[in-house]
C-alpha cells in the first residue's frame, strides 16, 4: 500500500511539471492578439477571445498543418509550429470560452 501511495504522489508531481502554463505560452501571441485575445491581430485576424476552446485548438492545429487561415496563414504557421498538445490546450483554456 505504501508503494502505491508513493507512486501516485510521484505521478501527480510529474503531471504537474508536464502541464503547460497558458499565460507563459500565450506571451508571444499577446503582442498581436492583445493581452486577453481582444484585438484583430495586425488588423487582419478574427478576435480570438470570442472563440470556444475547441475552435482555438482547431485553429492552431490548422495553422500547424496548413489547413486553416487567411492572409496571415504563413506568419501564423511559423508562430505555432512548435506548440505541443499541452501548449495548445493551455492557450485554449486561457483564452477560449
Amino acid at each position: 500500500m505504501k508503494k502505491i501511495g508513493i507512486s501516485l504522489l510521484t505521478l501527480l508531481a510529474l503531471s504537474g511539471t508536464l502541464m503547460a502554463d497558458g499565460a507563459a505560452v500565450y506571451k508571444k501571441c499577446a503582442g498581436c492578439h492583445g493581452a486577453k485575445g481582444e484585438k484583430h491581430a495586425l488588423g487582419k485576424s478574427k478576435i480570438i477571445n470570442t472563440f470556444t476552446k475547441s475552435e482555438i485548438v482547431a485553429a492552431i492545429k490548422g495553422y500547424q498543418d496548413g489547413t486553416y487561415g487567411g492572409a496571415m496563414k504563413g506568419v501564423m504557421k511559423g508562430q505555432v509550429k512548435n506548440m505541443s498538445e499541452a501548449d495548445i490546450k493551455a492557450v485554449a483554456d486561457l483564452i477560449g470560452k
